[in-house]
């Protein structure tokens, strides 16, 4: 081959990458459009991919939380081993929610779908969805084990040949409490799919592609090599991290010893706490995919996520620790550990790279699942019944450079969820949302501002809050000498300031409300060395008071 057609061939398999990246972000695009669930439609809380018949991940849509998309990746190979690829029709669609073999807890769909060109089939589109309700305790940390979690999916086909199964949606808008939304969701998830299934045949007849295998190895190849030179600049060793949450029956301690080699990164998760009776564990896939995309942050963020830009990250999760929950133990907010993991694979990488590496955020999101009416009750209640969730984040950690940021999730990156979409939807108001004064922490880039929440149910009626919150008693964490973010609070909104726990089912009486103030980011680097006009600029904006600015900061 000569140089000009190889490079022309590598011109064409740039080109024919870049279409598949439009081709996965129309099929997620296409979930948000047609979703019924808030969490997806206004959060963003999903994932979209195409793979090859091996079941390995060759791109991800832009939009998506890593806890998805990274689990999804090892998911669609479960799907495989119980409907082979030559199995597989056109217009079949395969579903799951089981917690370890797809992203971690029963409220999250996942659908695989084979896409076919010619009569062959060619590729497999996979996404995973947040669904508003499942049945069962909701989610929450309340349940002893999966089975009180809600209605348990395995791999079954939930339409064949383009014809739904019937005893499947029946079983499905049976188990649960907003039945309409969850089978309208499903519709979605499988509209998603075929939507990137019929670009996808687009783009191979237009490059005459009879298979993506080329393309594959092309993408497979490129990535292996970018990841390895990025490992190949770090310094060998390992590196200690240690993270706490603050856990259900008590607190949670984290631990990792990170090894770079030459040709990997493995992380031990030994000395990790044990289970838990709640469901605050993390199955071992969850943890995989939040370790490996706090790792690739930071290593390899200019790399493409794939299954072969991930394969270089290793991780060994002992058995019996919170990160490796086995069946059946309760799991349903595995994200409230699992989110903190992130910020444990940067204070190890801290060590090796410290310019490159932010500071603590306050990682888990703040989405406290509410319900109210008769359900809560227990019978003729002053509004109707409601199920809803609302997405909203604390400050993120000090970069290196330049501030947290505010009300932001970080890992997770879905989006905070407008008040005017969840007061349409279900009869609460948000009577405060604002940016928490002096919850960022102190640096010469300081952490990001953390928010005050103030919520009830029209008419102030009673209603019930499924409390998933951290980082109350383990505040954010500085590096180089910043400050620690401000803790979280839950409590209501009475004259006493009464705090309520920060996990588990809990009424808000008639005329309180639920009031929420969101931790802040941790600083970065001395104080005394930012910049004054910055400082001055919080102090005008009213997020940092005139005597922090003094005693912290050292302005008058």
């Amino acid at each position: 081959m000569s140089k000009e057609t190889g490079a022309l061939a590598t011109i064409q398999r740039q080109i024919q990458w870049n279409r598949l990246i439009a081709v996965v972000e129309e099929q997620a695009q296409t979930m948000i459009r047609t979703a019924f669930s808030t969490t997806v439609r206004e959060a963003g809380d999903l994932s979209a991919g195409i793979f090859d018949l091996e079941g390995r991940m060759l791109a991800q849509a832009v939009t998506g939380t890593p806890g998805h998309v990274n689990s999804m990746a090892e998911s669609v190979g479960h799907f495989l081993k119980k409907f082979p690829a030559h199995t597989m029709r056109p217009g079949d669609h395969y579903i799951t929610n089981d917690p370890w073999l797809a992203t971690g807890h029963l409220h999250d769909l996942t659908v695989v779908t084979p896409a076919f060109r010619n009569g062959k089939i060619v590729g497999l589109f996979a996404n995973t969805a947040h669904i508003i309700d499942i049945g069962g305790l909701g989610m929450g940390p309340e349940g002893r084990s999966v089975f009180e979690e809600g209605l348990y999916i395995p791999i079954v086909k939930c339409f064949d040949r383009n014809v739904p199964n019937e005893t499947f949606f029946d079983f499905i808008r049976a188990g649960s409490r907003t039945p309409v939304e969850l089978e309208g969701d499903i519709y979605s998830l499988c509209a998603c799919n075929d939507a990137g299934a019929k670009r996808l045949v687009e783009m191979m007849d237009e490059f005459h592609m009879d298979s993506l295998d080329e393309l594959g190895g092309y993408i497979f190849e490129a990535s292996t090599r970018a990841t390895l030179a990025e490992i190949a600049k770090l310094p060998r060793g390992t590196y200690r991290g240690e993270i706490k949450s603050d856990g259900y029956e008590s607190s949670v301690t984290m631990k990792a010893a990170m090894t770079i080699h030459d040709d990997r990164i493995v992380v031990d998760f030994a000395g990790t706490s044990g289970l838990s009776n709640r469901g605050i564990n993390v199955p071992p896939a969850y943890c995989r995919a939040y370790a490996c995309f706090g790792i690739k942050c930071v290593v390899a963020p200019e790399v493409p996520n794939n299954w072969a830009s991930l394969m270089p990250f290793q991780m060994e999760i002992p058995e019996g620790c919170i990160l490796n929950a086995p069946r059946p133990y309760p799991v349903s907010v595995r994200h409230v550990v699992g989110q903190l993991i992130p910020d444990l694979m940067m204070g190890c990488l801290h060590q090796a790279i410290p310019d490159r590496v932010n500071a603590e955020g306050s990682s888990a999101l703040w989405n406290p699942p509410l319900r109210g009416g008769s359900q809560v009750s227990g019978q003729a209640a002053e509004t109707e019944d409601f199920e809803i969730i609302t997405f909203n984040s604390g400050g993120t950690g000090a970069r290196p450079t330049k501030d947290g940021l505010d009300g932001t999730a970080f890992p997770s990156g879905v989006r905070t969820m407008p008040v005017e979409a969840t007061e349409n939807v279900a009869p609460v108001i948000f009577w405060q949302k604002q940016l928490r004064p002096d919850s960022a922490g102190a640096g010469r880039t300081r952490g990001g501002f953390g928010q005050v929440m103030e919520i009830g149910a029209k008419g102030d009626a009673e209603f019930a809050v499924n409390a998933i919150f951290d980082r109350v008693a383990n505040p954010p964490k500085g590096r180089d000498g910043g400050g620690e973010g401000a803790a979280g609070w839950v409590g209501m909104n009475d004259a006493n300031g009464t705090v309520l726990r920060t996990k588990g089912f809990q009424i808000i009486p008639k005329g309180r409300r639920l009031l929420l103030k969101l931790p802040g980011g941790g600083g970065m680097g001395d104080p005394r060395q930012r910049d004054p006009a910055l400082v001055q600029r919080d102090v005008e904006d009213g997020l940092v008071s005139p005597e922090a600015a003094r005693t912290v900061y050292g302005v008058k």
